[in-house]
């Protein structure tokens, strides 16, 4: 089964977002959710689930709000990708199922059970918002969005609903208590587990120096 066509629609309609949210981003997110599912799982290159996982990794940000302005018509184009791919009903469900509910925002007020496969492709997507790699895509996004690096009259916020991720003032040193400091605690799988803490104490370790050269309180 050949992942081109999906590839391709996923180029085309990432490769040149500013916000982190880019095609090697889908890249990065496909090779570890593959590590994890056949890691974790017990799973070889013949399992149709492989397939799922990294059909899920290269479409799960097509239909994000963040990349495209009309969401439902995205999803329209990916059932349309999906139904010519020659895969059953289940795992063309599942992949879909995936890219519509393994969001951070998503999960927010309800949390949404996924499939393994699910599981995988969601903490690898959340290990690409931890490391040097996440640090990196926070700043992309937070310039993007008109945000300021950092302001102390800024006060961090608990997060609670989607409407206050996504409305909220915030900065974008705010965003790492915010967020991303919490995302280790949200891992499904051990893979995903152990090395989000790994890049958890590397963003903990910047912000100890950012602390140190700016004066900024340290929220934790």
């Amino acid at each position: 089964m050949s992942l081109d066509d999906i590839k391709s629609f996923s180029k085309e309609n990432m490769a040149f977002d500013p916000t982190g949210h880019d095609f090697l981003h889908a890249q990065r997110v496909a090779k570890l959710a593959q590590k994890i599912y056949t890691e974790d799982f017990k799973k070889d290159e013949t399992d149709i689930g492989l397939y799922v996982v990294k059909a899920a990794s290269y479409l799960h940000d097509t239909i994000d709000e963040k990349v495209t302005a009309d969401k439902k018509n995205r999803l329209r184009e990916v059932r349309i990708i999906l139904s010519h791919e020659n895969i059953a009903t289940p795992a063309r469900e599942d992949i879909l199922d995936i890219i519509q509910h393994m969001s951070y925002s998503d999960n927010i007020e309800h949390h949404y059970q996924l499939s393994n496969e699910g599981k995988c492709v969601q903490d690898a997507d959340r290990l690409d918002a931890l490391g040097a790699i996440g640090i990196a895509r926070a700043f992309a996004y937070g310039g993007h969005a008109g945000q300021e690096i950092y302001d102390p009259k800024i006060s961090v916020k608990e997060i609670k609903t989607h409407d206050d991720y996504r409305h909220h003032k915030s900065t974008t040193i705010n965003h790492f208590y915010e967020k991303l400091l919490k995302l280790a605690s949200s891992m499904n799988t051990r893979m995903g587990k152990q090395e989000a803490s790994r890049r958890t104490k590397y963003m903990r370790d910047f912000l100890s120096e950012f602390q140190m050269e700016t004066g900024v309180k340290d929220e934790t």
